[in-house]
C-alpha cells in the first residue's frame, strides 16, 4: 500500500517459477564474483567500485540470441514504467495500549515520555517507530517525541508540565512523604532523596509508588528495614529496596560503617594544608 505495488511471491521450492531470476544469479556469479575471486580489497568502497565496473560491463554485454543488451532492454521496458519513491520513507510502527502514570509520563520499553498533564491516569494508545514515539488519546495525537536511545530516560516537554510542576493538585510531593512517614523515618528519608534526585519531583513519583506497593506486599516493618539498609549502603532507589526485600537482606544485621583507610605518611606527601 505504501509503494502502490503488489507482491506475488513464487512457490516454495519451485525454481522454475522464477527461472530468469535464477539464471540472473548464475550470470552475476560467473561474470562478477568469479572475476574478483583472486583480487584483494582493503575497504568496502574499493570493493563496491570494482563490482560497479564489472556490473556495467555485464549490462552492456550484447545478447547472443537477440538484439541489444541488458542496459538497452531496461531503458526500453522497465525504466518507462518506474515511478518516483514516496515522499516519506516507510516506517514499521508498533501499536500498544498504556495508562498514563500520575507523573503524566507513559513508559515505552525502558524510557518514559510525557503527555499533557490533564491526561494523567487516562488510557492512551502508543505508536512507536525506530525513531519516534507518538501518543494518541481518543484518536487524536497528543504528544510526539524523538525516541530515547538510553534506558531509563525521561523525555519531558515543558508544555506538558502543569503550573508549579505538580502532576495534579491532589498529588504534591508532600503527600508521598507523609505516606512514607507512616511507615517510618527511613522510608521518608529515602522518598526525599528520590524526589530530590530529579529536576522536577514528579519524575520520581513512579519509584515512590513502587515502594508503597512493596510495603503492601512485604509489610511496613520490612519496608522500613529495607529503606534503612539502602540508605546505609548508599543505594537509595526503588530497585535496590526491591532487591533487598526479595533476598531477605532486611532481616539481617546492617553492616557497620567503616572509616576510609588513611594513607601512609611519607616525606613527599604534603597534605591538603600545603595548598591553603
Amino acid at each position: 500500500m505504501h509503494y502502490g505495488i503488489g507482491v506475488v511471491p513464487a512457490r516454495v521450492r519451485k525454481p522454475r517459477d522464477k527461472a530468469k531470476v535464477e539464471v540472473g544469479v548464475q550470470i552475476a556469479q560467473r561474470w562478477i564474483v568469479a572475476a574478483l575471486r583472486h583480487r584483494k580489497f582493503f575497504s568496502l568502497s574499493e570493493l563496491n567500485a570494482a563490482i560497479r565496473e564489472l556490473l556495467e560491463k555485464l549490462n552492456r554485454r550484447p545478447f547472443k540470441k537477440r538484439d541489444g543488451c541488458r542496459r538497452s532492454l531496461f531503458e526500453q521496458v522497465d525504466q518507462p514504467a518506474l515511478r518516483a519513491l514516496p515522499a516519506e520513507r516507510y516506517d514499521l510502527s508498533v501499536w500498544a495500549k498504556a495508562t498514563v502514570n500520575i507523573d503524566y509520563h507513559v513508559q515505552v520499553d525502558e524510557s518514559f515520555y510525557s503527555v499533557p498533564h490533564v491526561l494523567a491516569q487516562k488510557a492512551v494508545e502508543v505508536r512507536t517507530t525506530p525513531t519516534t514515539v507518538e501518543i494518541f488519546y481518543q484518536g487524536s495525537r497528543v504528544a510526539s517525541h524523538v525516541r530515547a536511545r538510553k534506558a531509563y530516560t525521561a523525555v519531558t516537554l515543558d508544555e506538558h508540565r502543569p503550573k508549579a510542576h505538580q502532576a495534579c493538585l491532589q498529588w504534591p510531593p508532600s503527600r508521598l512523604i507523609e505516606w512514607a512517614q507512616k511507615t517510618g523515618p527511613f522510608s521518608a528519608q529515602l522518598f526525599r532523596q528520590i524526589l530530590d534526585r530529579y529536576p522536577h519531583p514528579e519524575m520520581g513519583y513512579r519509584s515512590c509508588l513502587g515502594l508503597l506497593r512493596l510495603g503492601e506486599k512485604y509489610g511496613p516493618k520490612r519496608l522500613e528495614s529495607a529503606c534503612e539498609r539502602a540508605l546505609v549502603v548508599g543505594a537509595a532507589s526503588y530497585k535496590s529496596v526491591k532487591s533487598i526485600l526479595a533476598h531477605s537482606l532486611d532481616l539481617q544485621p546492617i553492616p557497620a560503617q567503616q572509616e576510609p583507610p588513611r594513607g601512609t605518611g611519607h616525606d613527599n606527601i604534603r597534605g591538603a594544608g600545603y595548598y591553603q
